[in-house]
């Protein structure tokens, strides 16, 4: 769910195949040779990623006059994930690019097609969980460009004030704060399964928790050894068949969509939503903005109240090819530097909805920011977050939200459905080519 995926979960339309240009002519593969007057960039046709980069190529202008970016544009997906692998086998890339971070950057080898960016004066600057997901053993080889977003539990705070209920740092505290939200004839919990989706994110979300309980969890389990099975990974869904069973959805959970599911939240008939913080920072800005103060989020409760925090996913990153060298490479970097400004942030807060905080220091969030987006920051601040788990491992079972449908619906146990997830992303390991027995 960085930007490959975050088409799909935003919600956004995908642009035209066909490559378009901004700030002057695109150059394909112009990195080498060049007095570095003239630079270019490779990113993904959303529109939302045009309408960012437009922004922030003209403000760099701006700053440095002599100098021209051209942004060219490769359809979102895999079909993009293959044309970045080609330009960057072939020596045929772009100055740089702007891509995934987490287990779809290490999928590009870096150590071997990237220029470390270790040594650059605003490296020490990144968030630590930026850093692991655009880093191997070898070196950094990203700036982040786009905004954090969380996996939680958004929440109507208007329910939660009338009802006296306090923001809950455990699972039995968050069933405790349902059954007095039922009791006042209020949904506890949406679901909108009508948008199949929508289903994944207790499960998902919980991985903050997970990775607390058992720090190494990701690499056993892309080693083939930790299971969804097993603890502590089970409970994400066992929050699933929990809530079903309690009786605290909405009665139309099994049709209800994620469109319903904002409107139930911003309007109040439900209290609680688990749901991707930039989604719902969107949709409430552009459909409910007077819900706008409404609406807070807080982390997918655990076990224990003094492990509590949130599961984050990272913006993508602005990456160098190998093949960029000499004054091409020096204005590279001198654009790098420039985007971990906060000047640069504040045309990113311009250009796009913020489903989080940044991750660079100084770059605060502006005033107008969502609501919910504003609860994030002290998790960030304190350091009670963990990278989802696509940051870690490359694998993802396809069929996850059709399981998680299941067990929320009551149709499957929620062992049997981690256990059926286990055999699910075996599959996709084997075609990985990892050793999975």
């Amino acid at each position: 769910m960085n930007n490959t995926t975050r088409s799909r979960w935003a919600l956004v339309g995908i642009a035209a195949v066909a490559a378009v240009t901004l700030a002057g002519c695109s150059t394909p593969g112009s990195s080498g040779s060049g007095d570095g007057k003239e630079l270019s960039i490779y990113i993904d046709s959303d529109p939302s990623s045009v309408a960012l980069w437009d922004g922030l190529v003209a403000a760099y202008k701006q700053a440095e006059p002599d100098v021209t970016i051209n942004v060219e544009t490769h359809p979102s997906g895999s079909e993009g994930d293959n044309l970045i692998k080609t330009r960057l086998s072939t020596g045929d890339m772009n100055d740089m690019f702007w891509y995934n971070s987490g287990s779809l950057l290490k999928a590009l080898t870096p150590d071997q097609t990237l220029t470390s960016l270790s040594d650059q004066p605003w490296a020490s600057s990144l968030n630590a969980n930026f850093v692991e997901a655009a880093s191997t053993d070898n070196g950094l080889y990203g700036v982040p460009v786009g905004a954090s977003f969380a996996g939680a539990m958004v929440y109507n705070k208007d329910v939660y004030a009338k009802l006296g209920l306090t923001v809950p740092k455990t699972w039995d505290e968050f069933m405790a704060n349902n059954a007095v939200i039922k009791a006042a004839g209020i949904t506890p919990v949406v679901q909108t399964y009508g948008d199949t989706w929508t289903s994944q994110l207790f499960v998902l979300g919980d991985f903050y928790n997970v990775s607390t309980a058992d720090p190494q969890w990701a690499d056993q389990y892309t080693a083939g050894e930790a299971k969804f099975a097993d603890e502590p990974a089970v409970e994400g869904f066992q929050h699933l068949q929990d809530v079903h069973d309690a009786g605290y959805l909405n009665q139309d959970f099994a049709s209800a969509t994620y469109d319903d599911g904002v409107r139930m939240l911003a309007e109040g008939t439900a209290a609680q939503y688990p749901m991707l913080t930039s989604n719902v920072a969107q949709a409430v800005g552009a459909n409910f903005p007077d819900a706008d103060a409404s609406i807070g989020v807080f982390p997918i409760p655990g076990t224990s109240a003094d492990a509590n925090g949130l599961t984050v996913w990272m913006p993508n990153g602005v990456y160098v090819p190998k093949t960029t060298e000499g004054a091409q490479l020096d204005s590279t970097k001198k654009f790098l530097s420039w985007l971990a400004t906060p000047e640069a942030c504040q045309v990113q807060a311009s250009s796009i909805t913020l489903g989080g905080p940044f991750v660079v220091d100084g770059c605060d969030l502006p005033a107008n920011a969502a609501s919910l987006v504003k609860d994030m920051q002290p998790y960030f601040d304190d350091g009670d977050t963990a990278l989802a788990l696509e940051f870690l491992s490359p694998i993802k079972g396809p069929s996850l939200e059709q399981i998680t449908v299941e067990v929320g619906s009551g149709i499957r146990p929620a062992q049997d459905g981690a256990a059926l997830y286990d055999e699910d992303v075996k599959k996709q390991a084997q075609q990985l080519g990892l050793d999975w027995k």
